[in-house]
């Protein structure tokens, strides 16, 4: 069991994850109680209270999570996700992980995971590296998914005990919001943030002393081709707008470039801008002309992104530094 590395997103009291129901310990509820959570029968955790939602039903579509789940298992993205692994797999075994099994548990959050591609991605890394993978993200739809794939191999939190070994990475699926993190101060080594909001005080304060964080974005140029078809006006991406707003909070000490021709088909490309702002951005007449013309010829378009490692600054005053 995992000791205070979770808490309350109602009153931050200390929570214990159970296979049926999580509660928390109500210490720091001024009335003492206890609050429950319980758990879905596909093994993900609700813990977005009604108060925290901006809408309804917040986060990713079904029809959106289901156009990535086709188009990213198609391996369109395969050069990201296997940079991300990699950068985390250097990160953690120079810190020499593999010496600290059955000491202190390394916990990794994979905030914004949507149907997790790159979270099941991350449970292959060298074992031992990982020992908690947390997957949160604001959508319930995505968590189901996750959750269901991970119970299906095994990696749920709570199958550990009769199906995994000590050096297998679990995987706790949790709806939440990334300004709310139910997770104890300091509790993460590492946090990833691919393609989601950058939230630089409420990272820092759920990572450890030495702790990193991974962040990819569309770089300059990525799906020109496309964004030129389905836009009068296209504007360049601003990949590196955020890092000011870290400064405070951390350090950049690398910063990655990676690249893939891609060549669409009509679904792959439907696909393709369904699980994208495009998908409601773009006028409708604009996205089935693109979509008749490929309807006869394949579409050819590059994806381009960048991948920034930071780690916490040691203290606040910390500016981030320029490293490639």
């Amino acid at each position: 069991m995992l000791v205070s590395l979770f808490t309350c997103p109602l009153c931050h009291s200390p929570m214990q994850p159970a296979p049926d129901t999580w509660r928390c310990d109500g210490s720091l509820n001024p009335k003492q109680t206890a609050h429950t959570f319980d758990v879905a029968r596909q093994g993900y955790v609700n813990l977005l209270p009604v108060q925290q939602k901006k809408s309804k039903a917040p986060g990713d579509s079904q029809a959106s999570i289901e156009a990535r789940k086709r188009f990213l298992n198609s391996g369109h993205y395969q050069v990201l996700q296997a940079l991300i692994g990699q950068q985390m797999q250097q990160l953690l075994a120079k810190r020499g992980v593999g010496d600290e099994t059955g000491k202190t548990p390394v916990n990794w959050l994979d905030i914004g995971c949507g149907e997790g591609y790159y979270t099941q991605a991350m449970t292959q890394l060298e074992s031992g590296l990982i020992d908690n993978l947390i997957a949160a993200d604001i959508s319930k739809p995505a968590l189901v998914e996750l959750a269901k794939v991970s119970k299906t191999i095994g990696k749920l939190w709570y199958q550990q005990d009769k199906d995994t070994s000590a050096s297998t990475t679990i995987i706790y699926p949790l709806v939440t919001s990334a300004a709310n993190l139910p997770l104890s101060a300091h509790s993460m080594k590492g946090i990833s943030s691919i393609f989601s909001p950058i939230l630089s005080r409420a990272f820092a304060e759920v990572l450890s002393d030495d702790g990193y964080l991974i962040i990819a974005k569309p770089d300059a140029g990525h799906l020109a081709s496309m964004r030129e078809a389905l836009f009068d006006d296209v504007r360049e991406h601003d990949s590196d707008k955020f890092l000011q707003e870290l400064s405070s909070e951390f350090t950049l000490i690398h910063t990655h470039r990676v690249s893939h021709e891609l060549t669409l088909s009509a679904n792959d490309l439907s696909d393709l801008m369904t699980m994208t702002p495009y998908a409601y951005r773009a006028k409708s007449e604009k996205r089935q002309a693109l979509l008749d013309v490929v309807a006869r010829q394949a579409f050819s378009t590059e994806a381009k992104f960048v991948v920034y490692v930071l780690q916490k600054a040691p203290n606040l005053s910390d500016t981030i530094t320029y490293l490639s």
